[in-house]
């Protein structure tokens, strides 16, 4: 992950959750560079979040055409396709449910027709305003919380999705999903994040406002924490 936002065009700075271990464990190119900080979502400071595995990473456009997409769009997020990373280095690509294009509020759930289906969007493929991203949290899951942020943040604001892919997931051995026990709490994260999903977009649609982020102009040249 760190080396891949080695080779981003944008500027950019980490913000590492290690979930209690030993800081003392983060490798040494880490721990040299100043862009990464062991902290959390509160603690960033720039206008726009993607959050991520450490074991994958990004493609090497990843950040700058989704900041541009998004503040020429002036929406609230931004993501794409993601590919999975083998092995031998080949790749396979995602496309997720949702289909490329605006995405008014609340409308990328509408993709995910049951809890058991596929997930509608990538939530490691999305880029979003912090403020957004702060308002859907991920709901205290112990797997599966992504689901939430992706279903929060899509729900809040408008987005668009790129017909490109943005990120990698890397597969191998060790990675959660592959663990004992993995199966046995998917099912019952899918079917809490689905129905939060729902519940939030009747309740937007049920009683309007205005919405968190329109078609205002947005700032440009702002950092993007990873």
């Amino acid at each position: 992950m760190h080396t891949s936002l080695t080779r981003q065009t944008v500027p950019w700075e980490a913000v590492i959750a290690i979930d209690g271990a030993d800081p003392q464990r983060l490798p040494a190119p880490l721990a040299a560079d100043p862009r990464v900080r062991i902290l959390a979502l509160n603690d960033v400071r720039t206008e726009y979040v993607n959050w991520a595995d450490d074991d994958d990473e990004f493609t090497d456009a990843a950040m700058s055409v989704r900041l541009t997409a998004l503040q020429s769009a002036g929406v609230g997020w931004c993501a794409g396709w993601s590919q999975d990373l083998h092995p031998d280095g080949s790749t396979t690509l995602w496309e997720c449910p949702a289909p490329p294009g605006r995405h008014e509020a609340g409308d990328v759930w509408t993709y995910w027709k049951t809890p058991a289906d596929t997930i509608p969007i990538g939530p490691t493929t999305i880029l979003a305003r912090t403020e957004l991203v702060r308002a859907a949290p991920m709901g205290g899951l112990v797997q599966g919380e992504d689901y939430m942020t992706a279903i929060g943040v899509t729900s809040l604001a408008p987005g668009i999705l790129l017909r490109l892919p943005v990120y990698r997931y890397r597969k191998h051995p060790g990675q959660m999903t592959t663990q004992p026990g993995y199966d046995e709490l998917e099912s019952a994260a899918r079917e809490h994040a689905w129905q939060y999903g729902r519940s939030l977009r009747s309740a937007l649609r049920n009683h309007p406002s205005q919405p968190v982020f329109g078609d205002r102009p947005m700032e440009t040249g702002a950092g993007v924490p990873v």
